[in-house]
């Protein structure tokens, strides 16, 4: 009976396959405004990011490689982890090193990149994205709908479309603007698990630091 009972189990278990590094179909840019990060969960963790001299803006929160319906995650690798000089070196995009750290070891890992060359892609691909000036104007903070973000970030990127963007809300503030592009950074429409924005007509924005 025991032995019947443990077969069982064994079938009805599935295995959990390690996603495997290389292995995905598209990234997505993951935008913060750090000044709402810094509100949500910044201060409380007393982060550099969050200085009053620290000048902030929409920070490369992540490149996340996609499957084309969910996303690999810690995927084996045999790349060397970054060094603290090559993380510090991505803190002026990123906010802190530690957020640089972090990406690699849940995100980087999967692109089948070395720590370097996904550091570098990362950056071009933040590059490739002009980030509307018009918030770093802002003096006070303001309620605004969430769908204006993403006017603004189609109004200054004229290649840019409505389904490779999504803008995400979090505890009633703008959170994320996430633009999706091809493994060789060509935007490009977003997965149906992606293109989900926030549609509040109230969230809070608040201005850089």
């Amino acid at each position: 009976m025991h032995r019947l009972f443990a077969l069982l189990c064994l079938v009805a278990t599935p295995l959990s396959a390690q996603d495997r590094a290389g292995d995905f179909d598209y990234y997505v840019m993951s935008l913060s405004w750090s000044a709402n990060w810094c509100a949500l969960e910044g201060d409380a963790r007393n982060s550099p990011q969050c200085d009053a001299t620290a000048n902030f803006g929409w920070i490369l929160h992540g490149l996340w490689p996609q499957y084309e319906r969910g996303y690999p995650a810690n995927c084996a690798t045999s790349a060397r982890p970054p060094s603290r000089s090559d993380t510090s070196a991505m803190a002026d995009i990123m906010g802190t090193s530690g957020l640089a750290w972090h990406q690699w070891r849940k995100h980087g890992v999967c692109s089948g990149l070395s720590s370097d060359d996904y550091y570098a892609l990362s950056r071009e691909a933040y590059a490739r994205i002009t980030r509307p000036e018009v918030f770093r104007d802002l003096t006070r903070e303001v309620t605004l709908p969430a769908s204006l973000i993403e006017e603004a970030f189609l109004q200054d990127n004229p290649d840019l479309e409505a389904d490779q963007i999504t803008i995400t809300c979090k505890s009633g503030y703008i959170q994320e603007a996430r633009i999706c592009m091809t493994r060789g950074l060509e935007f490009r429409d977003c997965g149906q698990d992606v293109i989900r924005d926030c549609t509040m007509t109230s969230a809070q924005f608040d201005p850089m630091r």
